[in-house]
């Protein structure tokens, strides 16, 4: 993994900023025990150190873990112990008091963070602590015309030539975006959760739901933007939503297959199904339903040659 993709992370400032509040309001000093689950170059396990963790374990499968061993020896850290495994392999993990792990994706569950925090529960004493605790999902209709666009130059290519098959496999896709009010229904306030994963509970790799909307004026629907909150602890927040502060996660777009051209008083639905696991990452299907509409149906795994 390249280090700009690192770079990134440790740039984003409302992300570290929101992390290092959760770990400095349950850190005792000298008391609490640590594991970071997917410690990365080792920035929220060097946090707890910082806080006064009394022991850090940074567990991390990649080889940037060699990088986060040098920079804790250039940091005078000393308290920190590197395990290079999936957290999930090991088989007798030493007992803490906190579990923290950042493992968000543009779409929030692509680096298994539910299997990683349903795994981690075996990590913690009793009464200990994770970081973090709940995700909602959010999805809003994409009115603007300039995604969708963007999307389907395929029937301007020319010569006489018909490039629709490949338009298709384009719109079965997913795609990282940022929206702004003009872009979604209501400026964004017909935004609906769409999914609740608590991590104290047992929660399912996979997920669905369905949400709908009837219009109060005639309107085109090109799309769904779709956004997450993560509580990391009462009162922490972090999100992707188009209003929060901007951090290196953004919005995703899950096209349409035609635009839906609805007149005031329609309804029209769309579901959302994500499918992950470590053998074959996450796939992700979308079905919209609508008045006078064929329902259109959407696949992740149609979108690739």
């Amino acid at each position: 993994m390249p280090i700009e993709f690192h770079r990134n992370m440790l740039a984003d400032k409302p992300r570290n900023d929101a992390f290092y509040r959760a770990l400095k309001s349950v850190i005792k000093k000298n008391k609490t025990i640590v594991a970071d689950l997917g410690s990365g170059t080792g920035l929220l396990g060097f946090m707890a150190s910082k806080l006064g963790a009394k022991t850090v374990y940074m567990y991390e499968s990649a080889d940037v873990i060699g990088l986060s061993q040098k920079l804790a020896k250039d940091n005078k850290i000393k308290n920190c112990h590197f395990i290079h495994e999936y957290s999930t392999a090991i088989i007798d993990p030493p007992e803490v008091d906190l579990v923290v792990s950042e493992t968000l994706g543009n779409y929030a569950f692509e680096e298994h963070m539910i299997a990683t925090l349903q795994d981690a529960k075996r990590f913690l004493k009793p009464g200990g602590v994770m970081i973090p605790q709940r995700v909602e999902q959010f999805v809003a209709p994409v009115v603007s015309p300039r995604f969708f666009d963007e999307l389907t130059i395929w029937d301007d290519v020319g010569y006489g030539l018909d490039f629709a098959e490949a338009k298709r496999m384009g719109l079965n896709n997913i795609y990282v975006r940022t929206f702004g009010q003009k872009d979604l229904l209501d400026g964004g306030k017909a935004a609906k959760c769409w999914d609740k994963a608590d991590f104290s509970k047992k929660t399912s790799n996979n997920r669905k739901g369905k949400t709908n909307w009837k219009l109060d004026k005639q309107t085109t629907i090109y799309g769904f933007a779709v956004w997450w909150n993560c509580e990391l602890l009462p009162g922490i927040e972090l999100s992707t939503s188009p209003d929060a502060p901007k951090t290196h996660w953004e919005q995703l777009y899950f096209p349409v297959l035609e635009p839906l051209k609805l007149n005031k008083g329609d309804s029209f639905s769309v579901e959302i199904e994500s499918k992950t696991s470590f053998e074959s990452g996450t796939i992700l299907k979308w079905q919209i339903s609508a008045s006078g509409f064929k329902k259109q149906v959407l696949d992740l795994e149609k979108g690739f040659i």
